[in-house]
C-alpha cells in the first residue's frame, strides 16, 4: 500500500471480529516495530503479547477499553535503558515507545488489521495483572483484531491551525 494511503486508511477500532489475528501476521507487526527509530539507539522498548483469554479478562480490571480484543500488545520501556537527556536528565523511552506503537498501528493497517491505542488505564492495576517491573514504564496498550466494521476517519484540523512558519 502507497504511504499516503496507509496513513489515510488508520483509525482507531474499537469494534473486533470473534477471530484472532494470524501468528504471521502478528510477527509481521511485530518485526514492523522492531525496526521503529529509538533515541541513540538504546531500544529500552519491550512488547508484551497478550493472548491468554484469562489474562486479557483479568485486563478488564486496568482498563475498560480492550474493546474484547483477542491480542492486546503491551508497550513498555526500560527506564535503566532508555536515553536521558544529558541537561535534565529527561527520559526519552516514552517517546521512542510512541514511535514504536506508530510502526505498530501502520504495520497492522497495512495488514488490514485494525487497532487502537489505549494509554487510559489503571497502570499500577495492569502492572501487576501482567507482573511488570517498577523499571518499566508503561506506556501504552495496543487492541489488535479484524475490524467488525467499516472504519470512520475522523475530522481533523486544518493545517493553518497546527503549523506555524517562524
Amino acid at each position: 500500500m502507497e504511504y499516503f494511503d496507509l496513513i489515510n486508511k488508520r483509525y482507531s477500532c474499537r469494534e473486533y471480529t470473534d477471530e484472532k489475528i494470524k501468528k504471521e501476521e502478528l510477527n509481521k507487526i511485530l518485526e514492523a516495530s522492531n525496526l521503529a527509530p529509538t533515541a541513540v539507539n538504546f531500544q529500552p522498548q519491550k512488547i508484551l503479547v497478550i493472548e491468554n483469554p484469562e489474562t486479557l479478562k483479568e485486563l478488564k480490571e486496568g482498563t475498560k477499553y480492550t474493546f474484547n480484543s483477542k491480542t492486546i500488545l503491551c508497550v513498555i520501556h526500560d527506564t535503566n535503558v532508555s536515553w536521558h537527556r544529558y541537561r535534565d536528565q529527561r527520559d526519552f523511552g516514552s517517546f521512542d515507545s510512541a514511535i514504536v506503537t506508530t510502526y505498530i498501528v501502520l504495520a497492522a493497517t497495512n495488514l488490514n488489521i485494525g487497532s487502537c491505542i489505549v494509554c487510559s488505564m489503571d497502570d499500577k492495576k495492569v502492572r501487576e495483572i501482567l507482573n511488570i517491573s517498577d523499571n518499566y514504564v508503561i506506556d501504552s496498550l495496543i487492541t489488535l483484531g479484524y475490524p467488525k466494521n467499516e472504519g470512520k476517519i475522523n475530522s481533523r484540523k486544518n493545517l493553518d491551525e497546527i503549523v506555524e512558519y517562524r
